[in-house]
This record gives C-alpha cells, sequence and structure tokens, in this order.
C-alpha cells in the first residue's frame, strides 16, 4: 500500500507533484539526509565496499534476511557484498516480511528513532510481537523479555 522513490531531490519533488495530479490518495516528500536506495549513492557504496573489505564476517546464528534478495544469507562473503548493494539497491520489504512468515519468524525489533517499520510491520506480518529499539534502556527491556520467554 505504499511506495518509497529514491533520486535526486528535483525529480522527487516533481513526481509528488505527477501523483498529487493524477489522484494519488497521499504523495509527500520524505524528510531524509541522502537518496539511499538509488544510483546517486555509488560514491557512498563504493566507500562502504573498501571498510568491509577490511573486516571478516562470522556466519549468522540466526536467519538474516537481506533486502536486496528478499532470502535468508548464510555465508560471510554474501552478507558483506549485499550490504553494500543494499546502498544503491530498491528495498524489497514486502518480500522480505513475506519470507520471514514462510520461516515462521514473529519476533520484529526496529532498532533506530521512529516506528514508522514497526508500523509496516503489522500491516505485513499480522500477529507479529513488535519492539522498538531507539536507546540502551530499550535494548535492556527486550533482552529480559525474551531471555524470560525462553526459559
Amino acid at each position: 500500500g505504499q511506495q518509497v522513490l529514491s533520486g535526486s531531490r528535483e525529480a522527487v519533488e516533481r513526481a509528488v507533484t505527477l501523483a498529487k495530479a493524477r489522484g494519488a490518495r497521499r504523495s509527500v516528500l520524505l524528510q531524509v539526509s541522502a537518496p539511499f536506495h538509488c544510483a546517486l549513492m555509488q560514491p557512498a557504496a563504493m566507500r562502504l565496499a573498501t571498510a568491509i573489505q577490511a573486516l571478516q564476517f562470522a556466519a549468522p546464528t540466526v536467519p538474516v534476511i537481506a533486502n536486496v534478495t528478499a532470502e535468508p544469507v548464510d555465508t560471510p562473503a554474501s552478507i558483506g557484498e549485499l550490504l553494500v548493494q543494499q546502498v544503491t539497491a530498491r528495498v524489497r520489504w514486502r518480500e522480505s516480511m513475506n519470507t520471514m512468515v514462510r520461516l515462521g519468524i514473529d519476533q520484529l525489533l526496529e532498532f533506530g528513532a521512529g516506528k514508522v517499520l514497526s508500523g509496516l510491520a503489522k500491516r505485513g506480518v499480522p500477529g507479529a510481537r513488535l519492539s522498538n529499539i531507539q536507546d540502551p534502556a530499550d535494548v535492556e527491556a527486550v533482552a529480559a523479555q525474551l531471555v524470560g520467554e525462553v526459559a
């Protein structure tokens, strides 16, 4: 039910105007610091690739769903490559949520300011338990909750 466009500010502003003119129920310019997930981010992707080459990733112990593929990633090399691709690639949000449902994942954690993704997840993953983590106190509270569920 929601689409997000990325590109130059001027192009996105034109798209917002056109969407409104053509009857879109709602069309707004998001307040973001950069044109994430598009080719304009290629310089940042190249810098990230250099930084990632200096890191060693361990194999994940829980499924990591890559937004580039909307599928689980389990090899350290793939994780680094997909992180770099994500800087310029579109986000496959709905497909990623569908993969989580298929895998039986029902506990979702959103890290960072705001609850935008939690709101989207409520619609995409009915019945999911959602936690929003904004500061160290939230980390401790969610960790205690999860440990209590395992015990």
